[in-house]
């Protein structure tokens, strides 16, 4: 009786992708990496001073005087320095009103972007119920409605019931159109908490709010500040919403009041325009500059799964 065996199948080991040479030197690796370091030190290098020459351009024409920047070239060094501009965009528009609505506008926008995107996303993901997937996906499909198909229908309810030309009018819609990533951001970060501590919470007689208060929102508090940023910045600079239910001059954003260095004939003061422009977009720069590590932490642990 003969003794018959079955081959057992090796399983296929995938091949690694970049396969080291062993006939290279040591010295040949390093110049490569060393290379391959260089090349990406050029490579951010050009993207820091794509994103840094206009904020560094805004500020050096600001401070630059009206007659240099029409004769020389604009895009230049300055040649004369001036705070001059800065006094007439002060004079020829009230700036401080202008941030003073921007800023009722972003925090109000952003506190109730944080409160119902927090709060459904809660309700979705952690809570759970019948059908919370297809209400997840219904939230999801307003990322792609675009913000113009509700004015008219805003600008009409708003004037029926008294709300046109007042800061809740900006507000509304600009939370809810930006709740949407915001509900999907919140989502994908209570998705990493492990289901053990909320049961743990439970069974020591925590109810939904009292986990939602004492667990869900302290380790949630850079998720926020990344919701926070990330919608603070395009709130800040809205055009379209106050352009639409904003009447009055008291209270035009910074973008609607930037308007009003626009002369007759369309004759601009740049240097005063960009002096204002330099005035309004530091508080936005500095809040970002502060929060920025919180922001990407948040983004990296709020975006990657969901």
């Amino acid at each position: 009786m003969t003794d018959m065996t079955v081959p057992v199948a090796t399983p296929s080991v995938p091949k690694p992708l970049f396969v080291p040479d062993p006939q290279m030197s040591a010295p040949r690796r390093r110049k490569r990496l060393r290379k391959v370091q260089i090349v990406h030190r050029v490579l951010l290098g050009l993207v820091l001073l794509i994103q840094v020459y206009p904020f560094m351009w805004l500020i050096l024409t600001s401070v630059r005087s009206p007659e240099d920047f029409a004769a020389n070239n604009p895009f230049g060094i300055p040649s004369s320095f001036t705070l001059e501009n800065f006094f007439r965009a002060f004079e020829q528009g009230d700036v401080l009103t202008y941030i003073l609505n921007s800023a009722i506008v972003t925090i109000g926008a952003c506190l109730l972007i944080v409160v119902c995107g927090m709060m459904g996303a809660y309700a979705i993901q952690v809570l759970g119920f019948r059908g919370a997937g297809i209400v997840r996906s219904l939230f999801l499909m307003g990322i792609v409605v675009p913000v113009q198909i509700a004015l008219v229908p805003l600008f009409v309810d708003y004037s029926k019931i008294g709300l046109l030309d007042t800061h809740i009018a900006i507000i509304i819609p600009l939370a809810g159109f930006a709740l949407p990533m915001s509900l999907f951001l919140f989502i994908s970060f209570f998705s990493y908490i492990p289901k053990s501590i909320y049961e743990a919470a439970s069974i020591d007689g925590a109810g939904p709010y009292r986990i939602f208060t004492r667990i869900t929102l302290p380790m949630s508090l850079n998720t926020v500040v990344t919701v926070v940023m990330v919608n603070a910045i395009f709130i800040w600079n809205e055009f379209v919403f106050a352009n639409t239910f904003v009447l009055t001059e008291g209270l035009k954003t910074i973008p609607l009041g930037l308007q009003n260095y626009i002369g007759n004939m369309g004759k601009t003061d740049w240097t005063a325009t960009f002096a204002a422009v330099a005035v309004t977009v530091t508080p936005l720069l500095l809040m970002f500059l502060v929060l920025s590590k919180a922001m990407i932490y948040g983004l990296e642990n709020g975006s990657t799964k969901g």
